[in-house]
């Protein structure tokens, strides 16, 4: 049985894009189509509503290009146990209240059992110190959370 991987939307959003000029930007677009060619096929893949929502943002065709990586996923409910969850990430400062929507990312995970949170959002999510407040936070609610990291850590030996 391959490992359950959940794709947080900066994951498609960096595979899908224009190449960046930002030297760093572009390094991670690089590394994310790499993994995407490498490794995804190693991976159950899933998302949930959001990431579609999020992708489907901005840019219509840009949004299309997104969209069309991410169809055929399967789809993970958000559930009131994930809504639950995700309220008490917020409530319990694993997240701030602005990043409720990663939040949400992290519960559907965490409630479904996934075995990785593959993302770009170092700022919330894959985050060192947010991580170690959202993994007691999932702790104290029952859960184990998901190993939370990028691309870029996911490629193999």
């Amino acid at each position: 049985m391959r490992p359950k991987l959940y794709i947080e939307t900066t994951v498609v959003g960096y595979l899908t894009a224009r190449p960046s000029k930002d030297l760093i930007v572009a390094a991670h677009q690089k590394l994310t189509r790499e993994w995407w060619r490498r490794r995804r096929g190693d991976f159950d893949l899933f998302v949930a509503q959001g990431v579609l929502h999020e992708a489907g943002a901005g840019d219509k065709r840009e949004a299309r290009r997104r969209l069309r990586v991410l169809s055929g996923i399967p789809m993970l409910a958000v559930t009131d146990e994930v809504e639950s969850l995700a309220r008490a990430l917020v409530d319990r400062g694993a997240l701030p209240a602005k990043a409720a929507e990663d939040a949400l990312h992290v519960a559907v995970a965490t409630v479904h059992e996934m075995d990785y949170l593959l993302t770009w959002n170092c700022r919330h999510i894959a985050n060192a110190e947010m991580r170690r407040v959202m993994r007691a936070v999932c702790v104290r609610h029952g859960y184990e959370i998901p190993l939370i990291c990028t691309p870029e850590e996911l490629m193999g030996g």
